[in-house]
């Protein structure tokens, strides 16, 4: 594996399989890598010739109050952890060479799919995730890209970026990677001390009962997602969403609406907490 920190360098690789009739696959990253990111470094290799993988920690999809200072930066076990995964291209660039130019001015947004679920409390957030992740896809040009689907919004998001904008780029949702509790995985997990480790899986277990009591012929949503937002606040969790929605739009479910997700983001102590499940309602006609 190669490990690189300039746009010149990673378009140089680039060029050069493209070249040679090589696909190449992308998954970007903020580093602190877990099993869940190694799973989407497979799909992209079981899909691509070549892998490149990005570690960035990008700071205008942080709120003034988030945690972007204590983020985690672990370099050099990422590099290990990428070796081992197969990766041909590590692009770990410093907020420099991806801002040039300092304070952007020109940004990337999505209107509608932003306005919902995450992007309700976090004003600007969805912004800087489509700004950065449409100069990643410039400067890397790959064929696919692959995204975790426990960032539900975030996925949707950016596959109509992208439609939009014409990048002739394959976007692929892989599944949430979990651990052998339930738990999906996720570089803010090391945040949780011991009594909130061991709490947390009860925030899948909740949208797994949600997920069944919709199967079971269940329609009125809003009481559902009170009840059980209530539970989640008994046990410990401070919810900031708990909504079912529609898969699509990302807007609160209708009756008549069949692909659905009903999605959560809670806090235990500091560390913020998100998860998703989706389902499809079969209605009678």
């Amino acid at each position: 594996m190669q490990t690189v920190h300039t746009v010149s360098q990673v378009r140089e690789y680039v060029r050069g399989w493209h070249q040679k009739g090589l696909s190449v696959g992308f998954v970007p990253t903020m580093g602190n890598l877990h099993d869940g990111h190694i799973s989407l470094i497979k799909e992209a290799r079981a899909r691509c010739d070549v892998v490149v993988v990005s570690i960035f920690v990008n700071p205008t999809q942080f709120g003034p109050n988030e945690d972007f200072d204590r983020y985690p930066r672990t370099l050099d076990a990422d590099a290990a952890a990428l070796v081992d995964a197969g990766t041909d291209l590590l692009f770990a660039p410093s907020v420099d060479e991806m801002y040039p130019l300092g304070q952007n001015q020109t940004w990337v947004d999505v209107d509608g799919l932003g306005d919902h679920l995450c992007g309700a409390s976090r004003e600007g957030h969805f912004r800087g995730v489509t700004t950065v992740v449409s100069k990643l896809f410039n400067i890397v040009q790959p064929d696919v890209a692959v995204f975790g689907e426990k960032d539900f919004q975030q996925l949707a998001i950016l596959r109509r970026m992208s439609e939009e904008l014409l990048f002739p780029i394959k976007i692929v949702g892989a599944s949430t990677s979990r651990e052998s509790d339930g738990l999906a995985r996720s570089s803010r997990n090391g945040f949780l001390n011991e009594s909130e480790r061991t709490l947390a899986p009860q925030l899948y277990k909740t949208l797994q009962q949600l997920k069944a009591d919709i199967e079971a012929g269940e329609s009125d949503y809003q009481e559902l997602e009170s009840r059980y937002r209530d539970s989640l606040e008994q046990a410990g969790f401070q919810v900031d969403y708990l909504t079912v929605a529609n898969a699509r739009s990302l807007a609160p479910a209708s009756a008549d609406d069949s692909d659905l997700v009903v999605a959560v983001a809670a806090k235990l102590g500091n560390t913020r907490l998100i998860d998703n499940v989706s389902l499809a309602v079969v209605r009678d006609r």
